[in-house]
């Protein structure tokens, strides 16, 4: 297990399609156990539901997955004209077309570039997708783009300090952790409003869970395909150790603490 190349991003233009495919690669693995071990994922996918519209006629998923919340929204909106799950990763359409019979288009796209007509949709919804793009201005853009006057935008996404106990546990004085350059709620308004969103609000709160020891921790990260490979050598049996021993001393008594730091998007256009 590679774990100190968790989800490093491109430092260029030329790195980013190499980082999009294995981007793709690393959650097309993941998807046959995506809807068992993203619980965290899920609960936090509920915040959204709160911001929800009355009425959505045509509604966008961003960053899909194995599509549990493209259904959820298909339930919620039973007279709903048009419903598209749109995800980077084969794998996960390939998962949610077998898990979800109902009447849903599935798209494979990347977030940054939509293959949508303007003005395409009431409601885009995406949860914990937006911060593996390499670039968030151009993704708010096409968010923008493809929303109808008036339409809603909800985004879940992460900000600094998420996994700092997994950053911990891993770091190494010669191949420190390795985790995404989350964006701060301040990063996230001003890319919104550059995009030219009538309306910006972000919410923001910690979102804490608990696991029984180092193992179910990493499985819970990497069953979602929070692990990117890169080039590097790999961790030794004393690198294990020492990683299982930090964490042992972050220990609370319901398990080993892991800690999102939820920042919420709710945009109008």
């Amino acid at each position: 297990m590679n774990t100190a190349s968790i989800a490093t991003e491109p430092t260029d233009h030329t790195a980013a399609a190499d980082w999009r495919a294995r981007v793709a690669h690393a959650f097309s693995r993941a998807a046959p156990h995506y809807a068992q071990r993203a619980t965290a994922q899920h609960a936090m996918g509920e915040r959204l539901m709160a911001h929800l519209p009355a009425r959505a006629d045509s509604i966008l998923d961003l960053g899909c997955g194995p599509g549990e919340l493209t259904a959820r929204l298909a339930r919620h909106y039973p007279d709903h004209r048009r419903i598209e799950g749109l995800d980077l990763a084969p794998g996960m359409l390939d998962e949610a077309r077998r898990r979800h019979p109902e009447p849903i288009r599935w798209v494979c796209a990347d977030a940054g570039m939509l293959p949508h007509a303007a003005e395409a949709f009431d409601l885009v919804i995406s949860n914990l997708a937006i911060q593996w793009c390499p670039d968030l201005d151009p993704v708010l853009d096409e968010i923008r783009r493809v929303l109808r006057p008036g339409g809603r935008a909800l985004l879940n996404t992460l900000g600094p300090g998420t996994l700092h106990e997994v950053s911990q546990a891993w770091s190494h004085p010669e191949r420190p952790a390795a985790l995404l350059d989350f964006h701060d709620a301040p990063r996230y308004q001003r890319s919104a409003r550059r995009a030219g969103f009538r309306r910006v609000a972000v919410e923001q709160r910690e979102e804490r869970f608990h696991y029984p020891d180092l193992d179910a921790v990493m499985a819970s990260i990497k069953g979602v395909g929070a692990q990117v490979a890169r080039p590097g050598k790999r961790l030794t049996r004393a690198d294990l150790a020492r990683a299982r021993h930090r964490y042992e001393t972050l220990r609370e008594s319901p398990g080993l603490p892991v800690t999102y730091h939820l920042v919420t998007l709710i945009l109008e256009r």
